[in-house]
């Protein structure tokens, strides 16, 4: 047997975190048996699938690097295949022409409700009260269709639904791989119906279909599908076909417990993207929200691959932890290629039209020091404004306060010596400042507030040799002179 995994999103909408996760397990089960991993796009529900849609689920996952091993199958490309498992099952006799119009089905419901409603009514003997409740779930129960067991229709050319001939009696046994053995009773099963009086099929009879032409072993999928295993089961069954593993996966909350939703900031892969989130880590933080192996808490693909299993998805749902989560993208910043990094970073160094050759360079420099002072790529991006601020520089109202009187006049001398100065290494740079103070008798931390602010402005920066270092001779020369220059001209702080 070739284990095979498939994740199957509706395109109804965005590539949401929950369905990255379902993804996400499912190719990580198929690569652990050396099985495939399988996509098919659900677009049955024409009136709300969008090809906008399908697009942002099949960029997502290529995004997360979550490709499938074969080209999307797409559900409403398979209608003949579902009336042909649809005539099947009639012939076997697990399922039956019925001719219930939704009227009729309407008119039931309506006649539970009301004599649900009329049993609250004051007034009522215990036993009166009981016999109305008894008639509404007999009427509200699963539906159990008078056409069942066949009849004669009541015209010629009467419309007709194909419907599940549902089990009469015993009960239907699910054993999931998360959530355990479950037994339910067949009553609880209606005659669920599996071509609509039009001939298109159901969700339910389709997904069953795709899923034995496509060979799949394991559905892996949200617990939200639970009672629909049950339904499935029994049109398995109707069609004598083995009944794949299931595994329903407990769906992702929020910091409070509660459902996850926008409030949360549930929102589609595309979106943590936008952010500045890298794939590996939100893959690495999602595969965690659920399942576990020994004490690792951070995996790579690659890593997870090697040890997923079904066993490991733990039943009760998890909560999202956004600080985590940022927590883990810093992780693989750190990790990432300069390459790369400097690639996505680019974007957000202001509009990216004035960067000089220069400014790049000092970028790329500085990233292997700089990589580690930001969650996203935003935050990270942010850390590097310094380097590209436009002289002269403005400073903010601290960094003004440093650029007066004995600040100043430490600035200029400290200027004339790096003049001077020929080799503009990091190490040399360093070195001059702490000479420099030897020789002024003064600390580091009285030469560095005012140097700081000639060259940063008062931005945020690391220690200040580097700064100066990556800067370059001509661009820290430059700053300082500019601040000198400011501070003697007319209405200048002195």
């Amino acid at each position: 047997m070739t284990v095979t995994t498939r994740f199957a999103p509706s395109p109804t909408g965005m590539l949401h975190i929950g369905g990255a996760r379902t993804a996400l397990f499912n190719l990580l089960f198929a690569r652990r048996h050396g099985g495939r991993f399988l996509l098919r796009i659900e677009d049955t529900d024409k009136a709300r699938s969008t090809q906008e849609a399908t697009e942002a689920i099949l960029e997502g996952l290529d995004w997360l690097g979550l490709t499938p091993d074969e080209p999307p199958v797409y559900q409403s490309m398979r209608a003949e295949q579902h009336k042909a498992a649809a005539a099947e099952m009639l012939a076997r006799g697990t399922a039956f022409r019925c001719y219930v119009t939704p009227e009729e089905l309407q008119a039931r419901r309506e006649a539970g409700d009301a004599k649900r409603a009329a049993a609250k009514a004051d007034g009522l003997s215990d036993e009166e009260r009981a016999a109305l409740r008894a008639e509404a779930d007999a009427l509200l129960a699963p539906f159990r269709s008078p056409w069942r067991d066949g009849g004669e229709p009541p015209a010629a050319d009467a419309p007709f639904t194909v419907r599940l001939r549902a089990p009469d009696t015993s009960e239907i046994t699910l054993k999931d791989a998360v959530q355990g053995e479950i037994r339910i009773k067949a009553a609880e099963i209606d005659d669920l119906i599996l071509l609509r009086a039009d001939g298109t099929p159901t969700y339910m009879l389709a997904v069953v279909v795709d899923d034995h032409d496509m060979g799949v072993t394991h559905v892996i999928r949200g617990d939200d599908h639970l009672r629909n295993a049950f339904r499935q089961i029994c049109i398995y069954e109707g069609l004598d076909w083995d009944v794949p593993q299931f595994a329903h996966v407990s769906l992702i909350h929020g910091p409070d417990g509660g459902k996850l939703s926008k409030r949360h900031g549930s929102l589609g892969a595309e979106a943590y993207r936008d952010m500045g989130y890298l794939p590996e880590a939100i893959n690495a933080y999602f595969l965690r929200l659920g399942w576990s192996h020994g004490d690792q808490e951070i995996f790579t693909l690659e890593e997870a691959a090697k040890v997923f299993s079904l066993e490991g998805i733990n039943k009760a749902a998890a909560r999202i932890d956004f600080e985590k989560m940022k927590a883990v993208n810093a992780h693989f910043l750190r990790l990432a290629d300069e390459d790369r990094l400097l690639s996505l970073l680019m974007p957000h160094f202001g509009d990216g039209s004035d960067l000089s050759a220069d400014d790049i360079a000092r970028a790329k420099t500085a990233l292997p020091i700089l990589k580690d002072r930001g969650s996203t790529i935003p935050e990270l991006a942010e850390a590097f404004s310094f380097l590209f601020a436009r002289r002269p520089i403005q400073p903010n109202k601290k960094a003004r306060k440093a650029l007066r009187g004995e600040g100043l006049d430490r600035l200029g001398a400290l200027g004339d010596e790096l003049t001077e100065l020929e080799d503009w290494s990091e190490a040399a740079l360093q070195t001059c400042l702490e000479a420099f103070c030897t020789a002024q008798d003064l600390s580091l931390g009285q030469i560095g507030p005012p140097l700081r602010a000639a060259l940063t402005g008062g931005l945020p920066a690391p220690n200040i040799a580097p700064v100066m270092y990556w800067l370059g001779r001509d661009e820290t020369l430059g700053r300082i002179g500019d601040q000198l220059t400011a501070a003697a001209a007319p209405g200048g702080e002195k």
